[in-house]
């Protein structure tokens, strides 16, 4: 895992930032400070998070082999011939792509890049129909889940400052982006997961009952579980996993599976060494990162806090 952060005060300097991929960058209005770039590398993965102070115009082409998702907030960013028309747009840059990007002066704009193999083979998983002909161009993805992205961005790069406290190794903060952002490219509108085969519908009880117990299983060997993984074991979209959940427990399953964690860290704190043991610790192993929200949602459910749980 490394960390940096960049302050532009040239467009070339801000276009050197990203060595992976050839760029050409442009400023086209006045200020002394172009952007201020955060940049965390995890290998295979890597977020970059924009701040323009001035506008820039960015044009190059994708190399072959990663692709990115890119968000951006504040002021409406243009993708090529694609302009930012709500606030629900993410963006699907394939590999080998040319591009044409404007950025306006006081936006901000994130990119994550994956590997487009392994990006498109989980997509398929969560989403054959969507997915079964991938964009060979910058396509717009139209999601609810906007604000969960810059939300996984922004935390990644709070963590990786240290502004987060205790850092989770390099492979938790991959799976934790990972399937995020997979979720938000392939989100099941609101309401849809209930537009189902009856066959399907049939199946939902024992849908729900062996993601369950696969949940369990993996949480006993120490692994925590995405959305993809159940999808993949499963073998079924992301759409049918929604309707067994919430026809089996009520819930999303993303929902269900936090409330999963959350009573794994409530058993392991209250079978934990309180002169040895962490509550940050115990909550990182759980897949927790966000450990201010974990606390709230611990102490809403269990009526204490994690503190107060170890130390009992």
């Amino acid at each position: 895992m490394e960390f940096r952060s960049v302050i532009a005060r040239d467009a070339a300097v801000q276009a050197a930032a990203q060595s992976w991929v050839p760029m050409e960058c442009y400023q086209l209005t006045k200020g002394n400070r172009v952007a201020q770039l955060d940049i965390l590398d995890l290998g295979p993965q890597q977020i970059v998070r924009e701040r323009q102070e001035a506008a820039v115009q960015k044009l190059g082409a994708m190399p072959k082999g990663p692709c990115t998702i890119s968000v951006s907030r504040l002021a409406k960013t243009r993708f090529s011939e694609i302009r930012e028309d709500d606030n629900e747009t993410v963006f699907f840059l394939p590999d080998n792509t040319e591009y044409d990007i404007y950025v306006p002066p006081e936006s901000e704009t994130a990119y994550v890049r994956f590997d487009q193999e392994e990006f498109l083979q989980a997509a398929r998983i969560l989403d054959p129909e969507g997915w079964e002909n991938a964009p060979r161009q910058v396509a717009r993805l139209h999601t609810p889940r906007k604000a969960a992205m810059w939300e996984a961005v922004d935390l990644c790069l709070r963590i990786a400052d240290g502004e987060a406290g205790s850092v989770p190794r390099t492979g938790e903060l991959q799976k934790t982006l990972f399937d995020t952002v997979m979720q938000i490219a392939t989100a099941v509108p609101p309401g849809t997961a209930t537009d189902l085969s009856h066959s399907a519908r049939m199946r939902a009880p024992h849908i729900g009952r062996a993601a369950r117990a696969f949940i369990m299983d993996r949480l006993d060997d120490d692994h925590l579980p995405g959305m993809i993984d159940i999808c993949r074991e499963l073998g079924v979209s992301e759409r049918t996993l929604q309707y067994a959940f919430l026809d089996y427990a009520g819930l999303s399953p993303t929902a269900y599976l936090r409330r999963v964690r959350l009573n794994r860290v409530r058993e392991a704190l209250r079978g934990a060494d309180a002169q040895t043991a962490t509550v940050t610790e115990t909550a990182m192993r759980f897949g927790f990162l966000h450990l201010g929200r974990f606390a709230r949602d611990y102490r809403m459910f269990f009526g204490e806090r994690p503190s107060q749980t170890l130390a009992s």
